[in-house]
């Protein structure tokens, strides 16, 4: 059985009366202020992402200078998705710190498939544009396999194509997912060590799991790959090294799922909208959460329950704050990168 937080604050004693055994807990100060200062390091996305962005910049200016190459991303958001509308506008900002020209095309709710793949072959057409970003989910009549197989593979710097999946299966990669591609740019500028490692990959996604799983294994870690099938997953989750969740199920991921000193990569976001479950997940520090909840209505936990995870594992990436600034930091090289190669650069 699983103890919670609260019992692994505590002392213990047992008292029996006669076939009864029942357990009492209590809390010291003294304990509670042993296990905060125990507390694993946050492994913050930011400075790495704003060392990613610092050196696309420099390329940037560099290729325009010297090369006359002006770098430009094509950013489409088809409907009116409240998170996709944010995603894209961090991404157009994100255009601009670096240098790089951005389109953003805004397309309605009602959009066809038809109708977007013509936008696509435009874009694909167009020399002046090095990368094209169709922003997921799309409306439900949209088929997203075949706008993602209309992208040409050249410019295709979400690296969704299934050109771009089987160059890096095979150990090849032109363009690695954002995502992925972050996460192992913030254990490589942490120096934390990936060749030897056992590395876990609970998510099975096209867009984060298998890829950061190949990634993984291409470092020469010892990689296991979890799914809802997965039998046992807290005993196969706690023999990682390297733990990434990419589940999308807030607060999964607890305590004894965890080994302890273990890397922890957390990659979902979710919202959490009651007082209750702010408490719960993040402990020393719901008080934040809280006033989150009371302004807007909502706070963001991970996949990862964050005050569990905390007392057990070395390191681990706060949410907001971790790996999603980094997705978008890769997405500024992976349009550089287009750049370059389709000039031979």
């Amino acid at each position: 059985m699983f103890e919670s937080t609260s019992d692994r604050l505590t002392g213990a004693a047992r008292i029996s009366k006669g076939r009864r055994t029942r357990r009492c807990f209590y809390v010291t100060i003294g304990a509670m202020m042993a296990k905060a200062q125990q507390r694993a390091e946050l492994l913050e996305g930011r400075p790495v992402a704003d060392a990613i962005k610092k050196e696309v910049a420099a390329e940037v200016s560099r290729l325009r200078e010297q090369h006359g190459v002006v770098t430009r991303l094509a950013a489409v958001l088809v409907g009116d998705d409240a998170a996709s509308a944010v995603y894209v506008r961090n991404k157009v900002r994100a255009c601009a710190e670096v240098g790089i020209e951005s389109d953003k095309i805004d397309l309605s709710a009602s959009t066809t498939t038809e109708e977007l793949l013509a936008v696509v072959r435009r874009l694909n057409a167009d020399d002046n544009v090095d990368g094209i970003l169709v922003q997921l989910p799309l409306p439900k009549q949209i088929d997203d396999s075949v706008i993602i197989e209309a992208i040409d593979p050249a410019k295709d710097v979400d690296a969704f194509h299934p050109t771009n999946v089987g160059y890096l299966a095979m150990g090849r990669p032109r363009f690695v997912p954002c995502t992925p591609a972050g996460i192992i740019e913030l254990l490589d500028r942490n120096q934390i060590e990936i060749a030897g490692a056992n590395a876990c990959v609970v998510g099975r996604s096209q867009i984060v799991g298998r890829p950061i799983a190949s990634l993984l294994l291409q470092r020469h870690a010892t990689v296991t790959i979890c799914h809802s099938k997965t039998r046992d997953l807290p005993a196969v989750t706690r023999e990682a090294d390297i733990l990434i969740a990419a589940i999308g199920r807030p607060a999964f991921i607890r305590g004894n799922f965890i080994k302890p000193g273990a890397t922890v990569i957390d990659v979902g976001v979710n919202q959490v909208t009651r007082v209750e479950g702010a408490r719960e997940f993040f402990g020393f520090d719901a008080d934040k959460r809280i006033e989150a909840i009371e302004k807007r209505g909502y706070t963001l936990v991970g996949d990862v329950h964050p005050a569990e995870a905390d007392l057990i594992a070395g390191r681990r990436t706060p949410v907001p704050g971790g790996v999603g600034l980094l997705t978008v930091a890769m997405l500024m090289k992976n349009s550089l990168q287009a750049a370059k190669w389709r000039r031979g650069l």
